[in-house]
C-alpha cells in the first residue's frame, strides 16, 4: 500500500480553516521526488494544487479539485487531502517508455488544440476540432484530460439541447470532442478514463433524418437558369452539380485536364473521399468518369480557354478567400437565389 503523507497544516479541515484566504497556495506536503500538494485557501472550499517538476529546473502547477472544507468528499471532484494525494502522484507520474516524461498533463483545451494539428496534417477538416470548443465551458476547457467523468460530459451534452441546438448538431460537436480525447488518450499512457467520454458522450437516438428531395428536370432547369443570371461561374458550377450529382467539395476540384470532349463527352471527376481517415489524400487524386452533356461540355471548354491547364478553373464561384468562406458564400448566393427565383421551395 503507498505510503500516506502527513501534513499538521493540510489534512485536517479545521487545520486549514485556521489558514488566512489568500491566492497564493500554501505549501503542502512533498509526494515524491519532484512533486509536491499544495492548498490554496478560498472563502468557499479551497482548492488543491499539484506542483511537479519539469525536469529542466521549472515546476508546472494545474489545481484539480476542491478541498472537503465545507462540503464533504464525493471522491471526484471534492476531495480529503490523502485522496487529493493520490490524484497529484497520477497527474504527475507517467508510465516507463512515455514520450515527453517532463509534459504535464494535457487539458481538454490542449486536447482539442492537437486534435486541429492532427487534422492539419491528416488534411482532414479543422471544424471538428474548433466548433466543439465554442460550446465548452471554461471549467471544462481548463480541466485535465484525465480527470473528466461521465456525469459532467453528459450534462454538456444535454445543456446543449437545452440551448435549442439541433440534434444533428449536438452529435457533430459530440463526436469531435470524442476524437479529440481519444487522440489525447492514445498519446499519454496516464490518461485511462475512456470510458467517461465512450458513455458521457454517447451518440444521441434518431438524431439525424435523411432528407431524401428528388427534384423534376424542370425544377432543376429553372434553378440553372437562375444561377446563370446571377453568375456565369456560378451557373457553370451548379450546371456542373446537376448534371454530375457531384457534391460541391468535389467539383471544385476539377481541373482542366479533366474535361474530356469528343462524341461521349465526359469529367474525370474527383472522389470525395468520404469516410475513414487512412489514405484520404490518395484517395481524392482518383478520378471517376462521369458523363456529361455536350452543350455543358462546350461551356467548359470555352471557360477553359481563359485559365491556365492547371488551375481548378470550372467552379471559382466566390473572390479568392479561403475555402471555409467561400463555401459559406456560396450556400448563402443558393439561399438567396432559391428565394428570388422560386425555383425550389425552402423546406
Amino acid at each position: 500500500m503507498a505510503r500516506k503523507v502527513r501534513n499538521s497544516l493540510l489534512e485536517s479541515r479545521s487545520a486549514r480553516l485556521k489558514l488566512a484566504v489568500r491566492r497564493k497556495p500554501y505549501t503542502g506536503s512533498s509526494l515524491g521526488r519532484g512533486m509536491a500538494l499544495l492548498y490554496r485557501r478560498n472563502k468557499t472550499n479551497g482548492s488543491w494544487v499539484a506542483k511537479v517538476s519539469d525536469g529542466h529546473g521549472s515546476y508546472w502547477t494545474k489545481a484539480f479539485a476542491e478541498a472537503d472544507d465545507f462540503d464533504a468528499s464525493d471522491g471526484k471532484t471534492i476531495l480529503d487531502f490523502y485522496q487529493a494525494q493520490d490524484v497529484a502522484k497520477s497527474l504527475a507520474r507517467r508510465q516507463p517508455g512515455d514520450i515527453g516524461d517532463d509534459s504535464r498533463p494535457a487539458t481538454v483545451s490542449e486536447a482539442l488544440d492537437r486534435y486541429e494539428d492532427d487534422l492539419k496534417a491528416r488534411n482532414g477538416s479543422v471544424y471538428n476540432a474548433r466548433h466543439p470548443r465554442s460550446h465548452l465551458t471554461s471549467v471544462l476547457l481548463s480541466k485535465p484530460v484525465q480527470l473528466l467523468d461521465a456525469k459532467e460530459l453528459n450534462v454538456w451534452r444535454n445543456s446543449l439541447l437545452a440551448r435549442g441546438l439541433e440534434p444533428a448538431s449536438v452529435v457533430r460537436y459530440c463526436k469531435g470532442l470524442r476524437a479529440a480525447l481519444n487522440l489525447a488518450a492514445s498519446h499519454d499512457a496516464r490518461i485511462r478514463n475512456n470510458e467517461a467520454w465512450r458513455t458521457g458522450l454517447e451518440a444521441l437516438p434518431d438524431a439525424t433524418v435523411a432528407r431524401n428531395v428528388i427534384l423534376d428536370d424542370k425544377t432543376v432547369g429553372r434553378f440553372i437558369n437562375a444561377s446563370y443570371a446571377h453568375c456565369s461561374a456560378l451557373g457553370l458550377f451548379v450546371h456542373v452539380l446537376a448534371e454530375t450529382g457531384a457534391r460541391p467539395s468535389q467539383a471544385t476540384r476539377l481541373l482542366v485536364e479533366d474535361l474530356h470532349g469528343g462524341a461521349n463527352p465526359r469529367l474525370s471527376m474527383p472522389r470525395s473521399a468520404k469516410g475513414g481517415s487512412k489514405n484520404r489524400v490518395a484517395r481524392k487524386h482518383e478520378r471517376v468518369n462521369v458523363p456529361i452533356s455536350e452543350a455543358l461540355a462546350a461551356k467548359l471548354k470555352k471557360a477553359a480557354k481563359v485559365t491556365s491547364r492547371m488551375r481548378r478553373c470550372y467552379c471559382r464561384v466566390t473572390a479568392s478567400h479561403g475555402a471555409r468562406a467561400q463555401a459559406t458564400t456560396t450556400a448563402r448566393t443558393l439561399r438567396r437565389l432559391c428565394a428570388r427565383s422560386a425555383a425550389i421551395t425552402k423546406r
